[in-house]
């Protein structure tokens, strides 16, 4: 059934490769390489357009995180909370928290942690999709009166004065009436990102069956994802629209699709029960940087490799990818712009003369622009020095040698030294990359006669977080061209290890790793 397809794919190699030699001509190798994918699921910047209808392009989404947002609308009320219970506690007594009595203090104390722990168990943070004000102050102050009940219990049986009762139960009222302004603020800045498209998770369905009406359906009440389109192989027998949202078109059309790089997730519904059908689907589209997950319409399912989540409340089991860290990609976010602004403002005099050193040695612009793959295998603009002549920086990628006569003098120094980069803190500045991540190689670069996407099957999969200025694969050796099939498969091994594991820490030993590791390399061509 579906297990059986869904264990087939987990326990396939990591890289899959076909065994046909595939001709080089930078490097000569010693073994075969991998020849080339018929169909590598990966979009090339070509534009095609649905085949049976057009629509709107979907939104860009994950501009806002939500778990994100929801932890510092919390964060606001216990701050208001905690400025509340201090000015009670200042015009009651004038010692501090520290030295007061613990039948005065104690009440006072409790008031943010009991007020917001009641707000928190009403579900006022949930902010469910569809709900009205009326509806969620409901909530809000049903959890605002359980905290204050607690509070007022706690400060009678600590007998506290009634003169002190008085202005801490007035001061949780005034506590009270701005939580619920602020609740009101946030159900307004809800609304405005879900309409803009902000919050929502923008999926495609491959499989125009009675799966994908469930799941529709679903989602009419949760609201949680954005369906920009379902795909479907037998056109003959798929209807025009399901519930509104329309067939678009085959597989082949998916691969191809102009606004594929703004989708996050792929869901396959097609009915578990056919299996041939969910096989060849999951290995047609598995290669794909998105996240590929599978409804699951079988009572008895038991996925094998795969993680299981609820997505619009309906069963799902991840088939490549998973359920991002929100809090994590945010605090990568910080990351990146603190650290790239301290690099930029301390590598600004080298860069300056760099440039200089460009501009009067050769003919041509100091800055280079690139077109790139970058997240989601979206073609991003990634900045450079020049260090190539300009003439004959046209044309596909193909990947520096030896002795390239293309490589000016002041560029063989930059490049040895990776001071050609530098301008791409730029692009880290402007979001379109991180610090650390895999590179962002060149949409048409080629290995040999051949394009390097080509040669590995989960090529794309790197593409699964924002390409870096520098990597787990530039540290361990993978760095500059690749000139053979070989290099290709570490280069993504290496970058997929990286994806998995990635963390704050590893990130800054990486940082601090990169300069030693480019400097000490005399071996690899750059």
């Amino acid at each position: 059934m579906v297990a059986t397809a869904t264990k087939n794919m987990a326990e396939s190699p990591a890289l899959r490769e076909s065994p046909a030699p595939v001709k080089q001509t930078h490097t000569k190798v010693d073994q075969a390489a991998p020849a080339v994918l018929a169909q590598p699921p990966v979009f090339t910047g070509k534009v095609v357009p649905a085949a049976r209808t057009s629509v709107a392009p979907p939104p860009r989404s994950s501009k806002v995180a939500k778990t994100l947002a929801l932890r510092i609308f919390q964060t606001i009320d216990f701050i208001v909370l905690i400025a509340a219970a201090l000015f009670a506690f200042t015009t009651v007594s004038p010692l501090s928290l520290g030295t007061a009595p613990f039948s005065i203090s104690a009440p006072f104390v409790l008031v943010p942690l009991l007020m917001a722990g009641g707000v928190i168990m009403s579900g006022s943070y949930n902010f469910a999709h569809g709900e009205t004000l009326t509806s969620h102050w409901g909530k809000t102050i049903s959890g605002l009166l359980v905290g204050t009940g607690l509070i007022a219990l706690i400060a009678t049986l600590g007998r506290l004065p009634a003169e002190e009762m008085i202005v801490l139960l007035v001061a949780l009222a005034v506590a009270s009436i701005a939580v619920l302004c602020l609740h009101a603020n946030y159900m307004a800045l809800i609304a405005s990102w879900t309409r803009s498209g902000a919050l929502s998770t923008n999926v495609i369905m491959v499989g125009a069956t009675a799966n994908a009406e469930q799941l529709i359906e679903e989602n009419t009440r949760t609201g949680e994802l954005h369906v920009a389109g379902i795909f479907e192989d037998r056109a003959d027998r798929a209807p025009q629209d399901i519930g509104g949202i329309p067939v678009l078109g085959s597989v082949d059309d998916l691969l191809q699709w102009e606004h594929l790089p703004k989708i996050d997730r792929i869901i396959i519904t097609v009915t578990s029960t056919a299996n041939a059908r969910v096989r060849n689907m999951i290995d047609r589209l598995r290669g794909l940087p998105q996240d590929l997950v599978l409804f699951i319409d079988m009572g008895n399912f038991n996925p094998q490799k795969t993680s299981l989540a609820e997505i619009a409340h309906a069963p799902m089991a991840y088939i490549s990818g998973g359920p991002q860290n929100e809090m994590r990609v945010a605090a990568k976010r910080v990351q990146d712009i603190v650290f790239a602004s301290t690099m930029l403002v301390a590598f600004l005099p080298v860069m300056a003369v760099v440039a200089l050193a460009i501009k009067l040695s050769s003919k041509g612009p100091v800055l280079f622009k690139q077109k790139r793959h970058g997240f989601n295998n979206e073609v991003i603009e990634v900045f450079k020095f020049r260090s190539m002549r300009a003439a004959k920086t046209d044309g596909y990628m193909q990947q520096v040698t030896a002795g390239d006569d293309r490589i000016t003098a002041v560029g063989k120094f930059i490049r040895r030294t990776s001071l050609d980069e530098l301008p791409q803190l730029f692009n880290v500045l402007m979001g379109s990359m991180s610090l650390v991540g895999p590179r962002p190689h060149a949409i048409d670069m080629h290995t040999g006669d051949v394009e390097s996407r080509l040669l590995v099957a989960e090529y794309a999969h790197r593409h699964r977080v924002k390409p870096g200025l520098t990597g787990w694969a530039q540290i361990n050796g993978s760095r500059g061209p690749l000139h053979n099939a070989e290099d290709v498969r570490e280069r993504v091994r290496l970058d997929v290890e990286y994806i998995d594991r990635a963390n704050f820490w590893q990130d800054i030993m990486i940082m601090l790793k990169t300069a030693p590791c480019l400097l000490g390399d005399s071996k690899n061509t750059r």
